[in-house]
């Protein structure tokens, strides 16, 4: 129960002098319930200190975060287990982390998880967490499969899956009614188009917009996370033993004919996961933030229209530097003592990079706490840097140029039908997104028969 005086009265004052007392109880709780021994599956809470890179206002950072990156752009959190816990915030700091190689980083959660009585489906992997050579060998078998050329054969699946998605958005936005861009448009076309990328059926969407959102829910620390990928990482081997003796014609089918010999289920399965976590999740929250940004700037609906390429490019490429849903690079761990921005890291620490603090950087532009969808393209590191950016970051750019022009075309008059300050934004997620985004269509456009 909320007390009116406190709040009114007694927090403002009181905050203050609370808020490092929270912290280094909350800290000292944690020691002490992994003292025998570190496992993230057991972090039931993450520690106020922890949360700063987590946390937005709307779409924008705390302003905690960015008197961070003007103070301190590589700031120590907390001790943690005897470590210290980083997080660096300035670009050049970020970029410079990111593009550390093996020798320097290690990537393996692994060593933080304890493995002991898992079953295949609850083991931690993927490519993010994972370090050379293993993460050298699995990289090699995706990344044939994401070449520009291998991806155009995706284009016109990608248009006739959009095309569906909008015929079912104008159908539910009839006579003026709200829909609800997340589950109509923002959720499915990733999902549907990820599913045939894999060559996976598309039957229980609901329930893997359910599970998506969970594995990147840090609200309840590492527990409720590291559950929802256990289902999905189940689905995905189960798949691949199915695919085993009667391949299908997605990139599962490819690398069991390919590699069948190589890759054992439970590695295949985790080859998947990655892909299909990485390749709808995080989609989804951009064309829903997306369309947000759009109904909301009509210089950014305009230039989708356009019949120019480039100016399309434009506003995706800011789209994705303004919004980087992927909050947090995964987390690095010190494997020697290193400088960075003139700070020194010690072997062992752990290091996050605040990404979307990154992409804001004033020193690398003014005014980049705005979106402009006429803003010349800058660097950002919406998709990472370095040996773990994202492999399917072309894909991703695919999928948002065709879905978010298409939509501009179809529903030039889109518009919110509630304020932001109404909308349910994820608390503390890695991947930022929205619970629901209800729009007005204005009425579709529909091209006339050539």
């Amino acid at each position: 129960m909320r007390i009116p005086l406190f709040d009114s009265l007694l927090r403002p004052v009181l905050d203050p002098v609370l808020g490092p007392a929270k912290q280094r109880i909350g800290i000292w709780l944690l020691n002490r319930t992994m003292r025998n021994g570190i496992d993230l599956r057991k972090l039931r809470f993450l520690p106020d200190a922890f949360t700063l890179p987590l946390r937005r206002d709307g779409l924008d950072p705390v302003p905690e975060l960015a008197k961070v990156q003007a103070d301190e752009p590589v700031k120590k959190l907390a001790d943690l287990f005897g470590k210290g816990v980083w997080l660096v915030s300035g670009y050049d700091e970020a970029r410079e982390v990111l593009a550390g190689g093996a020798e320097v980083w290690s990537n393996d959660l692994g060593q933080f998880v304890s493995q002991e009585g898992r079953s295949d489906e609850e083991q931690i992997g993927g490519l993010g967490m994972t370090d050379p050579p293993l993460h050298t060998a699995l990289r090699r078998y995706l990344t044939p499969e994401f070449t520009m050329r291998r991806l155009a054969r995706l284009q016109p699946g990608i248009e006739a899956i959009v095309q569906q998605r909008l015929d079912a958005m104008a159908e539910a936005g009839r006579d003026g009614r709200a829909v609800d861009m997340v589950e109509e448009f923002a959720f499915a076309v990733p999902f549907d188009v990820i599913c045939d990328l894999l060559g996976l059926p598309v039957d229980d969407r609901a329930r893997f917009l359910e599970l998506g959102v969970a594995r990147f829910d840090l609200t309840e620390g590492g527990a409720g996370a590291f559950g929802a990928a256990a289902h999905t990482r189940e689905f995905l081997i189960n798949a691949v033993r199915e695919q085993r003796a009667n391949p299908g014609d997605g990139l599962i089918g490819a690398l069991l004919e390919e590699h069948g010999d190589e890759l054992d289920d439970v590695t295949l399965g985790g080859i998947a996961d990655g892909v299909f976590l990485g390749g709808y999740e995080t989609s989804a929250s951009m064309l829903a933030l997306g369309a947000y940004l759009i109904a909301t700037t009509p210089k950014a609906g305009e230039m989708l229209r356009s019949e120019d390429a480039e100016q399309v490019n434009q506003v995706v490429e800011e789209l994705l530097r303004h919004l980087c849903v992927v909050q947090l690079a995964f987390l690095r761990f010190a494997k020697q003592d290193v400088e960075i921005g003139g700070v020194q890291i010690k072997e062992g620490d752990a290091v996050g990079v605040s990404l979307l603090a990154a992409n804001r950087d004033p020193r690398l532009a003014a005014g980049l706490d705005r979106f402009d969808p006429t803003r010349e393209p800058t660097r950002h590191l919406a998709f990472g840097w370095g040996m773990h950016r994202c492999v399917g970051a072309e894909l991703a750019r695919m999928e948002l140029r065709t879905a978010l022009r298409m939509l501009a075309e179809r529903f030039p008059d889109l518009a919110m039908a509630a304020d932001i300050s109404e909308l349910d934004f994820r608390k503390l997620s890695a991947v930022y997104g929205v619970e629901a985004l209800p729009v007005l269509t204005g009425g579709d456009r529909v091209a006339e028969p050539a």
